[in-house]
């Protein structure tokens, strides 16, 4: 009987094992740290959050929502178990206090006698053994030159970026504001606090932003040029979106929209949302405010923000390297290789982008392997669902521009008779999903 390994400790790896154990299988699950840390993490706990702690959306018939949805009708561990538990306010979107999310999944994985943890280094993918690559963005250099043997190609870069934290203590509250946008939230209370710019304000920050300090985009192995980093369209760094236009900012992570500064009685001229980061609130994230200064500048330059004026920072924002492979070149839609079947990839390396993303390609990989090792042939979800349009479109976007992806309608099926209003159309695309996921299921039971 041939053993499943899995590579990496994150989402995708942590859902993965998960799955293959509930599907009756034992399974080796590798990772490296706390031996060899990586340059954003900071614990050597399973499923660490280094970036934001937003799961996305909740919004009933969103994009987001309906890939929630399908992974919680999935038995999904991180979503549909540990999520609930480790939820912290944040409107319509689901946020985790990330230490707890961290900790409940570690507990898991470590509890669970099918799943063997082995801290140590990958840099060898055994053929005698059936592998499940999950290793992150931050894939280290040794395992990523096995990747690119066993793929016959290059690595691909691009740069992705963490936003600050802020002490809670140290925001001046008689200036930012609580509030959600338009109101909105699931229990009708106010899950942000607000820090309102005016015109002189914002112009006067945006010019320090511009002119302040930025660490090199550079990478060994990559050398990128000072006109080519490749950033992710969806994580740019503020720097480079307030380079598109003045007003850019103030149409995109700033919009002041549906917020009322309760100062003036009168909407914003640009805002800054913080985001609560821990379930007893003793920190908030800078929403949207991911970065690429040097910590010295960054210090003085995010001061400028109303309300921040004292602030102590809990982390500063970086830029980090990403490695994702050529899913469209390499993987068949249940993710594994064509050319090596026995290997899959899941979550940011195989060419998804975020959190609830990379748990999906986890699920589906787990699934896979395990049907794999007891003789089975790995199924692919319905094209009608999230799950299945997402490695559909890994599996089979063009190889030539192949870029990351977050889950959108964009990817599901088109309607034949689609209705007018958008609304009624998104929620007959989440209907018309959910019932090809039950019926999938039932034929499988």
């Amino acid at each position: 009987m041939r053993e499943i390994h899995i590579v990496g400790g994150g989402l995708a790896g942590c859902e993965a094992a998960w799955q293959v154990a509930r599907a009756g299988r034992r399974v080796v699950l590798h990772e490296m740290r706390p031996l060899r840390q990586t340059p954003a993490h900071k614990t050597g706990a399973l499923a660490e959050l280094v970036c934001s702690n937003s799961l996305k959306s909740e919004q009933q018939n969103s994009a987001p929502w309906l890939l929630k949805e399908e992974l919680r009708r999935l038995g999904s561990l991180l979503i549909g178990e540990i999520a609930p538990r480790a939820r912290v306010p944040a409107g319509h979107a689901l946020t985790v206090d990330r230490d707890i999310f961290s900790a409940e999944i570690t507990r898991a994985i470590e509890m669970d006698p099918a799943i063997e943890i082995r801290r140590q280094e990958v840099t060898t993918l055994d053929p005698d053994s059936i592998w499940i690559v999950a290793s992150g963005p931050l894939t280290s250099d040794a395992l990523a030159q096995e990747i690119a043997r066993v793929t016959g190609s290059s690595r691909l870069f691009f740069y992705d970026s963490i936003s600050p934290i802020v002490d809670a203590e140290s925001i001046d509250t008689s200036i930012a504001f609580r509030a959600s946008r338009y109101d909105k939230s699931l229990d009708g209370t106010a899950d942000y606090l607000n820090c309102p710019f005016d015109k002189e304000q914002y112009q006067a920050f945006l010019d320090a932003l511009l002119s302040a300090d930025s660490v090199p985009a550079h990478i060994a192995e990559d050398h990128p040029g000072p006109d080519n980093v490749r950033y992710f369209e969806a994580c740019l760094p503020i720097e480079e979106i307030a380079r598109r236009g003045r007003d850019t900012l103030r149409f995109g992570p700033m919009k002041p929209m549906g917020l009322t500064d309760p100062r003036t009685g009168r909407r914003p001229w640009a805002v800054l949302q913080l985001r609560q980061e821990d379930a007893r609130a003793g920190s908030y994230n800078l929403v949207g405010f991911q970065n690429h200064m040097r910590f010295g500048d960054q210090q003085r330059v995010l001061r400028m923000i109303p309300g921040l004026e004292q602030a102590q920072f809990l982390r500063f924002g970086q830029v980090h390297r990403n490695t994702y492979i050529n899913g469209p070149a390499l993987l068949a839609p249940t993710l594994q290789m064509r050319t090596r079947p026995d290997i899959f990839f899941a979550g940011q390396i195989s060419g998804v982008e975020g959190y609830v993303e990379s748990i999906a390609t986890g699920l589906i990989a787990g699934r896979a392997a395990a049907a794999l090792a007891a003789g089975d042939a790995p199924r692919v979800f319905p094209r009608e669902t999230a799950m299945g349009s997402l490695t559909a479109y890994v599996a089979g976007a063009d190889p030539l521009h192949y870029q990351p992806a977050n889950i959108t309608f964009d990817l599901l099926p088109k309607l034949e008779n689609p209705p007018r209003d958008k609304t009624a159309r998104y929620a007959e695309v989440c209907r018309r999903a959910l019932a090809a996921l039950e019926e999938y299921l039932c034929a499988y039971v």
